[in-house]
């Protein structure tokens, strides 16, 4: 059964009680109001990427030469990779200081084993090192922020079931704050109950791959490749 805004919107009201149900109809004005309150929310679901249950595959392309890509709507990577034809490649997550403030040899052209993310309006830049040597075709998997809704738009087409009820009760709690009130009280224990089992749909991976090169001989990675002589140590 479709759902639009406008049902979400009206259903969201009569959550609040700041509309009584079978009493009274949600007026013109406060369709509005409730849409600029979702559309608010959607946009502010961004800062909290727990909270976006969402993982998506998406692919683009690096060029060679060229060390920043900007991705719209991207709020968080889990893992980057990049292909040449059937191979795929690793890379590891740099912090902002690993990437931007240790010492290296800037616009080396190779095949890039680390990136940065870093959050800028409307999206993210993504940093590669070394700067890519060729086109290659990156693989990304990350969460997206959620796109803003059109008041008559079908949003059971993007998001499930239990994540427009999420939605609706977290509307209701916005809309209570813009009327100076607050949600009742079974109703906001519900929404906490949802808020928590959001937390356990899609978590992040957060198992540790490290990397000793003292330990068992050494490790190989394209640094190693292409600024030794092919002996360790150098």
């Amino acid at each position: 059964m479709a759902v639009t805004a406008l049902d979400l919107i009206t259903r969201a009201y009569y959550l609040s009680q700041i509309v009584s149900r079978e009493l009274q109809t949600v007026s013109g004005s406060q369709i509005a109001d409730g849409l600029y309150l979702l559309n608010a929310l959607l946009d502010f679901k961004s800062t909290d990427t727990r909270l976006i249950p969402y993982y998506n595959r998406t692919t683009f392309d690096a060029v060679a030469g060229q060390e920043v890509y900007f991705r719209p709507g991207l709020i968080m990577v889990d893992t980057l990779t990049f292909n040449i034809g059937d191979v795929r490649y690793s890379m590891s997550e740099f912090t902002r200081a690993q990437y931007f403030a240790i010492s290296r040899v800037d616009n080396i052209q190779s095949l890039p084993f680390c990136y940065r993310v870093e959050r800028v309006m409307g999206g993210a830049n993504i940093y590669l090192y070394f700067v890519p040597a060729s086109n290659y075709v990156m693989n990304l998997s990350a969460k997206y922020a959620l796109t803003e809704v059109t008041l008559f738009e079908d949003i059971s087409l993007v998001y499930d079931k239990y994540y427009i009820e999420y939605l609706r009760h977290e509307l209701a709690n916005m809309i209570c704050s813009d009327y100076g009130d607050t949600l009742p009280d079974a109703t906001m224990a519900t929404l906490e109950q949802y808020r928590k089992k959001l937390l356990a749909v899609s978590p992040p991976d957060l198992s540790i791959q490290g990397e000793n090169y003292f330990d068992k001989g050494f490790g190989m990675d394209w640094q190693v490749a292409n600024l030794t002589t092919g002996y360790w140590p150098f």
